[in-house]
């Protein structure tokens, strides 16, 4: 009796606890080891696909999403599909289309009062400093794309463009030649709330802009009139 092993399995471990000193262990790997590797993980398709997404400006073709994830242009058609339909499913905020022979997030159409309201109730209020940083581009550089605004401010213009265009301060100016890119104008309310009667009155802000915006935007009187 004894000799029984433990029912508990205590008498085991016990008995471990005492091997020899010289005994050949294996050393434990320690989880800080893992961190990194874990850090430096790829990330999936889908969320690949939708930090490109929101930060696209324009439809994105499924080709160039398929270069810049590594997958195979079926596979990124399929999974875009498959977000499209998850998002509807889920009742999502936002909606996946496919326009213009590529894939973009909007806003879904059932919120469009929402989003209307969100963006111009309290006409009066004052404009964030991203806005008015990106109604300043527009204005000295008209006609303007929002790539090149985009570029100029260093950040995605998209959502702030679109905020000035329902303000009434922005509007579609045509397309660029080469790119067929939309170009944007301030208006004629833009002007009024100002206080100008034409775009050459626009004051001149070379004093008072860092070197690199002043020979990145040639700031200056002559702004289209």
């Amino acid at each position: 009796m004894d000799n029984a092993p433990a029912a508990d399995g205590w008498g085991a471990e016990h008995d471990s606890e005492r091997a020899p000193d010289h005994a050949p262990q294996e050393a434990p790997q320690e989880a800080p080891d893992q961190a990194p590797e874990q850090n430096g993980a790829t990330p999936g398709l889908r969320m690949s696909l939708e930090a490109v997404l929101l930060v696209a400006d324009e439809p994105v073709p499924a080709a160039l999403l398929a270069g810049v994830t590594g997958q195979p242009e079926p596979v990124v058609a399929a999974a875009l599909r498959d977000l499209s339909a998850a998002y509807t499913a889920e009742e999502r905020g936002f909606d996946l289309r496919e326009v213009a022979g590529g894939w973009r997030l909007y806003t879904r159409d059932e919120c469009a009062s929402v989003v209307e309201r969100f963006v111009s109730d309290g006409q009066e209020i004052r404009l964030t400093q991203a806005a008015l940083e990106t109604l300043a581009i527009v204005a000295y550089r008209q006609p303007v794309s929002r790539a090149r605004v985009s570029a100029v401010r260093g950040v995605n213009c998209d959502g702030v463009m679109r905020t000035l265009v329902l303000r009434g301060l922005v509007e579609e100016g045509g397309s660029d030649s080469e790119t067929g890119a939309i170009l944007f104008r301030t208006t004629s309310y833009f002007l009024e709330r100002l206080g100008l009667a034409q775009l050459s009155d626009l004051p001149d802000l070379t004093p008072f802009l860092p070197d690199h915006l002043d020979d990145e935007l040639d700031f200056g009187h002559d702004a289209p009139g």
